[in-house]
């Protein structure tokens, strides 16, 4: 049920329609991410991350449903949020939200040389690059579906009698 402070400004059919080459631009971002090898699965738990801090319920359901269906672990999904004291993220995973995190929140604090040179342990600078350039591009997809409130993408799930929920 919507409320009023969660019913669309703007749906994100009309936004595309209206601005076609805003979304493109951003798929491209996002495509030269993939395409620099990173692991997806990475770059979804890092997208779903940012995408909770900076609340934008589009974006979280929207990398929740693209990384279940990478077959990232669910406790991992569940515990995103947490992840410094969930014990479960390899020291890739931990560093490489940390980074998403920092940069997400570098209007209010400078990015820490400790958070890069930690990154710069696990990862090569090409792979910084791609996981740098994924952050900013969810942060860029937040402010836009979080401000214009598009609706989530719920996924329909199956009853157990095969009908669709």
């Amino acid at each position: 049920m919507n409320t009023l402070e969660s019913t669309p400004h703007i749906d994100w059919d009309v936004f595309e329609r209206n601005l076609p080459a805003a979304p493109a631009a951003l798929r491209a971002l996002g495509k030269a991410v993939d395409d620099s090898g990173l692991d997806k699965c990475l770059t979804e738990l890092i997208k779903l991350r940012v995408s909770q801090i900076n609340g934008c319920a589009y974006c979280i359901q929207y990398h929740l449903n693209q990384a279940r269906h990478l077959g990232v672990p669910e406790n991992q999904l569940d515990l995103v949020s947490a992840w410094r004291d969930a014990g479960i993220f390899t020291a890739h995973e931990c560093a490489a939200l940390a980074w998403a995190e920092v940069l997400t929140g570098m209007a209010k604090a400078h990015v820490p040389d400790s958070t890069y040179d930690a990154l710069k342990l696990l990862f090569q600078e090409a792979e910084i690059a791609a996981l740098t350039t994924a952050i900013a591009t969810i942060n860029a997809w937040n402010r836009i579906a979080g401000a214009l409130r598009f609706t989530p993408p719920i996924p329909r799930r199956a009853r157990p009698d095969g009908s669709a929920t």
